[in-house]
């Protein structure tokens, strides 16, 4: 497997376990854990996009 798959694959988790995240912070009625959680989403599938952006531009994928 590619570096760059791994790494996909490791921001791909983050994300996934950021969402899980949330549910149980509406469960456990977490405002902070809640927050963070999100805040986990954003940034993990925001790198995934930049960094697949310049793997794009820089025809390495």
């Amino acid at each position: 497997m590619k570096k760059e798959n791994v790494l996909f694959l490791l921001l791909a988790t983050i994300s996934v376990i950021c969402i899980m995240s949330i549910g149980v912070a509406i469960a456990e009625k977490s405002f902070l854990i809640g927050i963070l959680a999100i805040a986990g989403v954003i940034i993990a599938t925001g790198l995934g996009f930049t960094l697949r952006k310049k793997l794009r531009e820089s025809n390495e994928l």
